[in-house]
């Protein structure tokens, strides 16, 4: 078994290269880093392109073997643990990594779905995976993303996603607007999060609605705003004025949850 321990070896300045998103976008690549991120990428049958596995960890009996032994059927690298050090984004990695493929990558919207998320300028990666999380958990399986969102393959998002991202499809679209009109056109009524407006999102019912949630600082562009059906915002009793905007999509996914289970 060979191991490399150069960072000038070719294979380690590929996958560092995909710590980019232009590069990501190249290759339509991103990575997967941590034993049960690698795990459900397996078992999602993802494109899994190479795995990295550090010698160390591996010696030292703390990975789960069940996994090293499905992980040997993939195109395997096994590297230092200096050289791994010097690829992972982890403080406390470990020890294995994956570069997967982003699939077929469908700009397709399905309309047969009852309720769709739209993201207006989401720029925080931690909030973006933890939406994405969230949907996932309501079995939602498409996501609308503005082009100014964060990007949704970077390793802070995916570890955020814990796995969701091998089951969503994410679409983004360069005009967010143009976008919405489309799916306006199939029926569907469209709400978007506003603190100017009486309606509550307690007030409204959730299918056939695409439901848009704006940026951290901003909230939803007034372009998107003007084309709203309907505006509605979260109540406050304290003095709190906003929400954080993963805290506001979970609130209005977890709404459309209710009204299925329940009505």
């Amino acid at each position: 078994m060979q191991i490399i321990s150069s960072k000038d070896n070719e294979q380690i300045k590929y996958i560092k290269k995909l710590k980019d998103k232009k590069f990501r976008d190249q290759t339509n690549e991103y990575l997967v880093e941590g034993m049960k991120l690698v795990k459900e990428a397996l078992e999602e049958e993802q494109t899994i392109k190479m795995i990295v596995i550090c010698e160390d960890c591996e010696n030292d009996k703390t990975m789960d073997q069940s996994l090293l032994y499905e992980i040997a059927k993939y195109n395997c690298i096994y590297v230092t643990k200096k050289l791994f050090d010097s690829i992972t984004d982890v403080v406390n990695p470990q020890g294995v990594l994956a570069v997967v493929e982003k699939g077929d990558q469908i700009d397709k919207i399905d309309y047969t779905e009852e309720f769709i998320l739209a993201l207006d300028g989401i720029q925080d990666p931690g909030n973006l995976g933890t939406i994405l999380r969230t949907a996932d958990s309501a079995n939602l399986k498409q996501i609308i993303l503005s082009n100014d969102c964060a990007d949704p393959y970077s390793p802070k998002v995916v570890r955020s996603t814990m796995g969701a991202i091998f089951r969503m499809n994410i679409i983004t679209t360069n005009d967010l607007a143009k976008t919405l009109q489309m799916i306006k056109k199939h029926k569907f009524t469209l709400v978007a999060t506003s603190l100017e407006t009486n309606k509550s999102v307690y007030d409204i019912k959730y299918r056939k609605k695409v439901v848009v949630i704006g940026n951290e600082a901003k909230g939803v562009s007034k372009q998107i705003l003007e084309l709203a059906d309907e505006k509605v915002k979260i109540p406050m009793l304290g003095k709190t004025e906003s929400l954080n905007a993963s805290v506001a999509a979970g609130i209005v996914i977890y709404e459309y949850v209710k009204e299925k289970i329940y009505h």
